[in-house]
């Protein structure tokens, strides 16, 4: 397939574009971070978001959803990235939205799935336990008792946790990795907030004996890593949609900047030597787009997405760092102050850089997958 995108997806990234732009530019993240708000977004926006039907651009019209792709959900999220969007888009319709998908049951896609398509339902995937991204090592324990189990361990980095309605919990059954569905307000669950660096929100989630019912497991008992990885591969790819459009948003701000900052009665923008460094900058994130676009285009046609994941992730991840830092350098001091947005972009790609798994974590996974 080629690697561009058809007429609605198109309207539907300039409608996404328009839309953020006016209601929530960067500042709006500011607002959010100097009032310490509970939420950690704004939930107005969120419901906005949900009646143009955002949250359910990957579920199907039977439950309540549009069915548009994951490539029609990558340009909203490119156009979230750009303005640094703070709302559960990666947390409930990236990754909750597509394990339910995966390995939901008939009941628990026409439970869930209509209350997420109207922006109800809050999801977060609580996998994380280590520092390092190591999803399939989990030390959650899932006993089997009378109709149910009980679950005991605690989660790291759980995104958007302290909001969430349900937690998509990992844990080990007699039978092996097996996935949960766990509300939020069940007796035993504890959740901590963090607000990361990019001013965005995870938390950690204790879970103490804490007793579901067998209706919650998630697919089938033991078979769980299945669901998982394909859960995490599709995010990744979602994950470095949204990271390419903040990219392109430090990028072309860094080159406005080169053409109006002057020195020596020149602008900046005349220098040989960050000619160079923009033009290989330029030619990177021709590369993330090009690596983006076909990820979410192998999601949608049914595709194997480990290697593509893993080679998308990496990349983006690397050009990230790359454009994040020539554009702090390139403003020079002023880049560094709080004032100016620049310096949200790079704190943003860090966080971004490594979720879900860092450079090294996907360059060591593509080579193990291509036989090194």
């Amino acid at each position: 397939m080629a690697l561009i995108i058809n007429e609605e997806q198109e309207m539907l990234k300039q409608s996404a574009k328009d839309f953020l732009k006016e209601r929530s530019p960067v500042e709006a993240l500011r607002k959010l971070r100097d009032t310490n708000d509970a939420n950690g977004y704004d939930k107005a926006l969120w419901q906005e978001m949900a009646e143009m039907g955002w949250a359910c651009l990957t579920i199907d019209e039977e439950h309540g959803g549009l069915g548009f792709g994951y490539v029609g959900l990558g340009q909203v999220l490119e156009e979230t990235g750009r303005l640094l969007v703070a709302s559960p888009m990666i947390s409930t319709v990236l990754l909750g939205t597509t394990a339910i998908n995966i390995g939901g049951s008939a009941a628990q896609k026409s439970a869930l799935l209509p209350e997420i398509a109207e922006g109800k339902l809050l999801l977060s995937l609580a996998t994380e336990e280590y520092n390092a991204h190591r999803p399939y090592t989990v030390n959650t324990s899932a006993a089997m008792n009378d109709g149910g189990f009980s679950i005991s361990g605690k989660k790291k980095f759980v995104l958007d946790g302290h909001v969430a309605n349900t937690f998509i919990v990992s844990a080990n059954t007699a039978n092996g990795l097996t996935l949960f569905l766990v509300p939020a307000d069940a007796d035993g669950v504890r959740i901590e907030r963090h607000i990361m660096m990019d001013s965005r929100n995870s938390a950690t989630v204790t879970f103490d004996n804490v007793q579901i019912s067998n209706e919650a497991m998630l697919g089938v008992n033991g078979e769980g890593k299945a669901v998982l990885e394909k859960t995490l591969d599709i995010g990744r790819i979602g994950l470095c949609a949204e990271m390419l459009g903040l990219i392109l948003e430090a990028y072309e701000r860094t080159m406005a900047y080169l053409k109006e900052r002057k020195q020596f009665g020149l602008t900046i923008g005349s220098f040989q030597g960050l000619q160079h460094r923009a033009a290989q900058m330029f030619c990177e994130v021709e590369l993330c787009k090009s690596l983006v676009l076909n990820g979410l285009q192998a999601i949608d046609e049914g595709k194997d997405l480990q290697t593509i994941a893993s080679m998308a992730k990496a990349k983006v991840g690397q050009v990230a760092q790359l454009v994040s830092n020539e554009g702090i350098q390139m403003y020079g001091g002023i880049g560094m102050t709080d004032e100016e947005e620049i310096g949200w972009y790079m704190k943003r790609a860090r966080v971004a850089q490594q979720s879900l798994g860092g450079e090294s974590y996907h360059i060591n996974r593509f080579a193990k997958l291509s036989g090194f």
